[in-house]
Order: C-alpha cells, then sequence, then structure tokens
C-alpha cells in the first residue's frame, strides 16, 4: 500500500487530534482552504486525486492501522506482514518489563503513524517465526517493507544516547531511519505527556500493591 500524500495526512493528523473526525467533504474542505494557489491550475483532477487519497486513509484505519494490537496466532502475524508495504512487529515476553516498556511507546507511535501497521506477538505463540527469524534477545522488534524483514532493534540498542530511558521520540527517529515510518511526528510536548502518564500509572499500580 502506497504512502498517503503528505497534505491530506497532515490534515488527517489535525483532524485526528482535534477531533477525531473523518467526514471526507469536511476533509477535502479544509485541504482546498489550506492550498496555496497551485490547486486551482489542475482543480478537477487534482480533486479527484485528494478524494481518492481520503477515501484510502479511512480504509488503512479500517484495517486497523493506526493501533496496536496482539496477535495470537503466528499464520496471522505472516499474512499481516506480507500484505502490508510497511509493519513493525514487536516479539516480546508480556511478563518481561522491557517488552512493557517497548510496548508503551510503540503504542504511541502506532496511533500517530498510520501508515505504517504495529503489532506484538508473544514468543510463546510463534515458535516457529522466532526460529526462523533468529528472535534470541527480548524485547525483538522487526520491521518489513513489502513483506520482507528490513532492520531489527535488538533490546534497547541503538535508540537514543541513554537507551536505558530512552523516549518515544527516540525510539521514532530510531524506525524513521528504518525506513518503515515516513517522517517525524512526536514532539517535545508528546514525550511530556508519556512521561507524565506513565508517571500516574506507576503511582497507581504501587497504591494497588498495598490493597
Amino acid at each position: 500500500m502506497a504512502a498517503i500524500d503528505p497534505r491530506v495526512a497532515q490534515v488527517l493528523d489535525s483532524r485526528r487530534t482535534e477531533h477525531d473526525s473523518d467526514d471526507e467533504d469536511a476533509l477535502i474542505a479544509e485541504l482546498e482552504e489550506d492550498d496555496d494557489g497551485a490547486f486551482s491550475a489542475l482543480r478537477e483532477k487534482r480533486l479527484e486525486q485528494l478524494h481518492a487519497e481520503v477515501s484510502r486513509a479511512k480504509l488503512m484505519k479500517e484495517t486497523l492501522h493506526g493501533t496496536y494490537m496482539e496477535i495470537k496466532d503466528e499464520r496471522q502475524l505472516m499474512d499481516i506482514t506480507t500484505s502490508t508495504k510497511l509493519c513493525v512487529v514487536h516479539f516480546m515476553k508480556p511478563d518481561f518489563n522491557r517488552c512493557r516498556i517497548m510496548d508503551e511507546k510503540l503504542k504511541v507511535l502506532a496511533e500517530k503513524h498510520f501508515d505504517t501497521r504495529f503489532v506484538n506477538i508473544n514468543v510463546e505463540n510463534a515458535p516457529f517465526l522466532v526460529v526462523k527469524l533468529n528472535v534470541k534477545v527480548l524485547p525483538c522488534v522487526l520491521t518489513f517493507k513489502d513483506g520482507v524483514s528490513s532492520d531489527r532493534i535488538i533490546g534497547f540498542e541503538g535508540i537514543g544516547w541513554k537507551p536505558d530511558s530512552f523516549t518515544t521520540s527516540e525510539l521514532e527517529a530510531r524506525l524513521l531511519a528504518s525506513g518503515v515510518l515516513l517522517r517525524p511526528k512526536m514532539t517535545d510536548d508528546d514525550d511530556r505527556r508519556a512521561r507524565a502518564r506513565k508517571q500516574v500509572e506507576d503511582v497507581d499500580e504501587n497504591d494497588d500493591d498495598w490493597d
């Protein structure tokens, strides 16, 4: 599946943040208003292209792009990686703390990068793929482009200056370098909100331990 037109993606991103509307007519109107004048030269042709791009963006959302989900069966995982242009797969164990950290950050990225499919799978449910793909250290994040494994992150290796305390932006940068993400979307505010949310969750978890 080809990448979404950058202008369409930008408007979709802003609307997703503001009110998550995917009304096609409203999106097209916003794109028209935002155009810098070049739009008028080939207006009708460009409108057709924009309608097609918006429809395709909606289809990608309907096919679970923009979500982060666990796959229970390795055959299903193979189907996803071979039928999706850009895919990130986290091989994990749910009781490993480092895998939970990776999951938290991949979930944030999945909600922002709907050109790319994000999934995870418990290694216990993927014995064949674990051997075939030589997964030995967890967490292990593999990237796939057009069904072919193109890169891997072993543990927290190569993420930021301090791998043990890397930010979601640093993970995004690492995946951008792999070519599995199309453009940066994380901001400093996103990282601050993620840290604040994690602190609240940690406090709640500690409170539960005393119940």
